[in-house]
């Protein structure tokens, strides 16, 4: 069987920090992570401009968001991928995953190049679903 990275990840991952994830539940990222969350993940939300989202806390940013991640998962436009590269890898984030639109060529490079294992332009519900249904 050949080997597949996404479902290595998805197997191995606890925490999923959403950056982006908005406290509306007509908005792709609350979808996403309540389903997600409801897959046994735990879910931090990031977003500075709510303060919870699915009974989590929010935090402003990756940097203040505690404990380990092992995922970020990235709901925002494609220009502020940059410094989320740069909080994950100060953090030590070993898996980048930039949803579906979300292209930023640069970041990702630079996230591979300090060793975090990027998925770009797909969707985590998706991927999860095809795999673990």
């Amino acid at each position: 069987m050949p080997s597949d990275p996404i479902y290595d990840l998805l197997a191995r991952a606890k925490t999923i920090a959403v950056v982006g994830l908005s406290d509306s539940p007509l908005r792709p990222s609350y979808g996403v992570s309540a389903y997600m969350q409801s897959q046994g993940y735990r879910i931090i939300p990031v977003n500075p401009q709510i303060t919870e989202a699915l009974g989590e806390k929010a935090y402003p940013s990756l940097l203040e968001a505690p404990g380990d991640i092992d995922v970020v998962d990235v709901f925002r436009r494609p220009e502020f991928v940059d410094e989320i590269v740069d909080q994950a890898i100060q953090r030590n984030i070993p898996a980048l995953w930039l949803q579906e639109d979300v292209i930023n060529q640069p970041a990702a490079e630079k996230a591979r190049q300090a060793g975090m294992f990027v998925i770009m332009d797909r969707c985590i519900l998706k991927e999860h679903r095809a795999r673990f249904r």
